[in-house]
């Protein structure tokens, strides 16, 4: 895709179309949710092919390997290019989004300006913590 070898790791991010900005990059970074071979980092930090990176957001989290770098930001189907997920991490994110649209159905009420009452809050709030 590119000669470069190295690139700052928000940037990489931002490529690759995990953040939609590269701000959005640095902050999940600098509040350390993004690892770099098991380590925190900082937005700064030089990322080369083959360093491994993990990555929460939105209450998902993806193991990847970055597979190559490009300097700019391309479509999504060149940005899944740039990284390979391990199946381990696909596995329990699938499983996640099942298990989280499950919940949404669940709690799908009738009407389209229903608002919860009281007792449905309370049932809400109890599925939420248990």
């Amino acid at each position: 895709m590119s000669e470069l070898e190295a690139i700052r790791l928000d940037k990489w991010l931002w490529t690759a179309r995990f953040f939609k900005t590269r701000k959005l990059a640095a902050e999940a970074i600098s509040g350390g949710k993004i690892h770099v071979n098991d380590q925190r980092t900082k937005p700064g930090k030089e990322v080369k092919v083959g360093a491994m990176l993990s990555i929460s957001k939105d209450n998902y989290r993806w193991e990847v390997t970055i597979v190559a770098i490009n300097g700019q930001r391309r479509s999504a189907k060149e940005a899944v290019l740039l990284y390979e997920e391990s199946a381990e991490s696909l596995a329990k994110r699938e499983k996640q989004i099942i298990q989280n649209r499950e919940q949404r159905e669940l709690f799908d009420f009738s009407g389209k300006d229903h608002k919860p009452n009281k007792k449905e809050r309370r049932l809400i709030h109890q599925f939420k913590q248990g």
